[in-house]
Formats: structure tokens, C-alpha cells, sequence
């Protein structure tokens, strides 16, 4: 079988930051890596569940709702994916992700589509958890340039 792209990326080199998965026609993926990969910590399940709500809910309430395509977590609790059109530079990715993280910092109140007849498994939430991953990654991609987008060797 052919290996998938995901699989062809060096994990032992790879570090926290947003990176160009891959493009797909018009659809460009994003690595947004959380923490280092193989070294024990991985992001916790709950406040993965809620910073997924979040993340999802912030990026469909902009006025770039339409070029998103979805957001959602790696199996390996690394990071997440950010699917957009490519209609949207990389400049305005980064941007809205920064946007993204600091709404999840100082989001109040009850996490949106948490509800049990609104999520699979609406009793895994953490909202403190994934405000501390939102924090970490805000200092993480604080001067990120589109240069940076590019796997590490």
C-alpha cells in the first residue's frame, strides 16, 4: 500500500508550530503540531474535545467561514488539522490560528455544541485544559511567518 503523506514526515525532527501538510486541489491542510511528537506528553483527550469545539466554532463565526473545510484532532494527540481553500493565504491562516488561540484563552461560559444531544460525548470536556494548550500555542506561533510553514528537515 501507498504510505500516506502524514507518515512520510519526519517525526523525530518535527516540533510545535503550523506547518503545510499537504494540497489537495484546492484544499490546503494544515499541521498545527502541539506538542513534540514521541516524548511522552501528549494532549489530553477532554481539553483536546473542547479546544476542538472551540477552534471549530471560532473559525465558522468569521468572515472566513466559507474557506474552511474542517478542523479536527490527530489520532496521535500531537495537534490538529486545519483544512482550508486555498483562496485563503497563508498569512490569513496563520493570522486567523492566532485569532483562534486567543479567543480559546479567554473563552467564558458553556463550550459550544456541548450538550448531549448536540455531542457524542458530551460528559469529555475540559475547558481550563484546553485554554493551558490555546495559551502554549499562542507563545508558539506568536511571530510565525508563512517561511516557517515548511516541514523541519
Amino acid at each position: 500500500m501507498k504510505r500516506i503523506a502524514s507518515f512520510c514526515i519526519n517525526h523525530d525532527t518535527l516540533t510545535e508550530g503550523m506547518y503545510t501538510s499537504r494540497v489537495d486541489g484546492d484544499v490546503v491542510t494544515y499541521d498545527i503540531r502541539m506538542v513534540k511528537p514521541n516524548h511522552g506528553i501528549y494532549l489530553d483527550p477532554p481539553a483536546a474535545h473542547t479546544f476542538e469545539h472551540l477552534f471549530a466554532t471560532y473559525v465558522r463565526n468569521t468572515k472566513y467561514s466559507d474557506e474552511v473545510v474542517y478542523v479536527g484532532p490527530m489520532g496521535c494527540r500531537t495537534g490538529f488539522y486545519f483544512l482550508v481553500r486555498e483562496t485563503m493565504g497563508q498569512e490569513t491562516a496563520i493570522q486567523l490560528v492566532k485569532e483562534t488561540m486567543q479567543f480559546v484563552c479567554e473563552f467564558e461560559g458553556i463550550i459550544p455544541g456541548s450538550a448531549k444531544e448536540e455531542c457524542g460525548n458530551y460528559l469529555s470536556h475540559d475547558l481550563e485544559g484546553a485554554k493551558r494548550i490555546a495559551e502554549k500555542m499562542r507563545e508558539v506561533l506568536k511571530d510565525w511567518t508563512p517561511e516557517q510553514l515548511t516541514y523541519p528537515e
